[in-house]
């Protein structure tokens, strides 16, 4: 067991992308394996020190930033147990690296699904909020490829799940913890939104007790070790940025793209093997081109979208997207396009800058960043594409927009650069997150909610809601150490 206390070591611990001020604790301890894993969690229950997990610090919403206690950080648990192309799954531990994980699975010939923006996160990261990235538009979020879950509960208990297993109904809601044990979940009443979600513990009647590990944001177990399906690589992916002189025109492309693969009804051939649809605002745009001065001028959007091809099918393919770009009066003249890995490579690395650059910004001003993740149902989007567009104009504050418009699901980012814009910023946010509730949207579609986002899940959910969620938690977590603050506010235990 490797324990910090130093602060000069310690601080890098108690921050992430959220920017949230006055992180503490007391100490940050690092177990090497899952004995002192289990032997630490089973002495903080008994003397009910509170436990927040670190991850890599890539996180949005404040989740790993400590308000006491001690910070248990798995950076040791960073070992690739078994990847084969035989079974198409992984077994890593949970401090393993985004961008590792996705090296051995290409080198096996598979591919790791979930393509994150954060390639420093931990895997585990990415399963404890459920998160997704750009090819989530064709693979779907993390949660669809989890196929076992090994984790320690705040007792210190080791607990194992695998998918299929069994079911939690209202009826039997029994969770099985080994050794003759089980405990009852209280399944909440809260029905979650049809789109994209990562927004508080999952809640079917008839779940499976995996989904509930999945998106818990380190506050049901600290998990240890994921057994993931992978797929197969493609032979080859066409990708392609096409830039566009009216954002309306881009919305219009995008829409075309998501229901001609499935997400509406079919209009065309031209993309089933789509993979992501990304969408970048003229201000986003002014990001990448500190980045590259070849962003066409006058641009008020751009569109990035890949696609699975079969080897020799370059030409075919990419002559049936000039013609829908240019049916939805896109330059060809102001389209790149990548032909090859390399080629690919960089363009993924060049969307990669935005959030890289807004963090930058956000440090420099020294002011915390406000941002929404928004995912509303397909029939809603251009109502709220169009609610975003009027509500800046009628209240001008710098902000970027960026993400997923393939799922109809956009980062809204708005940067303050003082204390009266940071209150017009919160307005603003609560503006746009009051209107994704009112048409069946979702508060956090990959982020998850933190200690940033409570009142957003309140909106969402309900007071109840909350309340529903702080019962699973106790049920878990009788002594309610691990993750407070993250998801709802730790005085919500009180009335659970």
């Amino acid at each position: 067991m490797i324990i910090k206390k130093d602060p000069g070591t310690t601080k890098s611990y108690f921050e992430d992308s959220s920017n949230i001020k006055g992180g503490h604790a007391g100490e940050v301890v690092i177990p090497e394996n899952i004995k002192e894993l289990s032997s630490f969690m089973t002495e903080a229950d008994d003397q009910k020190t509170p436990v927040t997990i670190s991850g890599g610090g890539t996180g949005t919403t404040g989740s790993r930033v400590p308000f006491g206690g001690k910070v248990l950080s798995l950076e040791k648990f960073n070992n690739v147990i078994d990847l084969s192309a035989g079974s198409m799954a992984a077994v890593v531990e949970a401090g393993v690296l985004v961008e590792d994980l996705k090296g051995a699975a290409e080198r096996a010939g598979l591919f790791y699904t979930s393509h994150p923006t954060e390639r420093t996160a931990f895997v585990g990261g990415t399963v404890a909020t459920n998160a997704s990235g750009s090819r989530s538009f064709k693979y779907g979020s993390t949660r669809k490829y989890v196929k076992r879950l090994r984790m320690v509960l705040a007792n210190g208990r080791i607990l194992e799940i695998k998918r299929g297993e069994r079911m939690l109904t209202k009826s039997d809601p029994r969770l099985d913890l080994g050794g003759g044990i089980a405990i009852e979940i209280p399944l909440p009443s809260y029905v979650m939104p049809n789109v994209k979600n990562s927004a508080g513990y999952f809640a079917k009647e008839g779940m499976d007790p995996i989904d509930l590990f999945i998106g818990q944001e380190g506050t049901l177990s600290v998990i240890t070790e994921i057994e993931m399906a992978l797929a197969k690589k493609p032979a080859g992916i066409f990708s392609s940025f096409a830039f566009f002189k009216n954002e309306s025109d881009s919305w219009a492309f995008s829409e075309e793209i998501r229901k001609a693969s499935g997400r509406g009804q079919a209009s065309a051939d031209v993309i089933s093997g789509a993979l992501s649809v990304e969408y970048f605002d003229k201000n986003a745009l002014e990001i990448l081109r500190e980045h590259s001065p070849d962003v066409p001028d006058g641009s008020e959007a751009a569109v990035f979208f890949e696609q699975e091809i079969a080897e020799g099918a370059e030409g075919p393919i990419s002559e049936k997207w000039l013609d829908l770009i240019l049916k939805h009066n896109g330059s060809l003249d102001d389209t790149w396009a990548a032909m090859n890995e390399e080629r690919a490579r960089r363009f993924t690395e060049f969307r990669h800058n935005i959030p890289e650059t807004i963090n930058d910004i956000v440090r420099k001003s020294g002011f915390q960043k406000l941002s929404t993740d928004i995912a509303v149902p397909p029939d809603n989007f251009s109502n709220m594409m169009r609610f975003y567009a009027t509500t800046f104009k009628e209240r001008p504050i710098r902000h970027v927009i960026f993400g997923h418009i393939g799922e109809c699901h956009l980062h809204v980012n708005v940067l303050p650069g003082s204390s009266e814009e940071l209150a017009k910023a919160k307005d603003v946010c609560l503006s746009f997150i009051r209107k994704g509730v009112s048409l069946g949207g979702t508060v956090s579609a990959e982020h998850g909610i933190g200690k940033t986002r409570h009142q957003y899940l309140e909106l969402m959910y309900g007071r109840q809601g909350l309340i529903d969620m702080a019962r699973i938690k106790k049920a878990l977590d009788p002594n309610c150490i691990l993750g407070l603050d993250n998801i709802f506010p730790r005085n919500i235990l009180s009335s659970a």
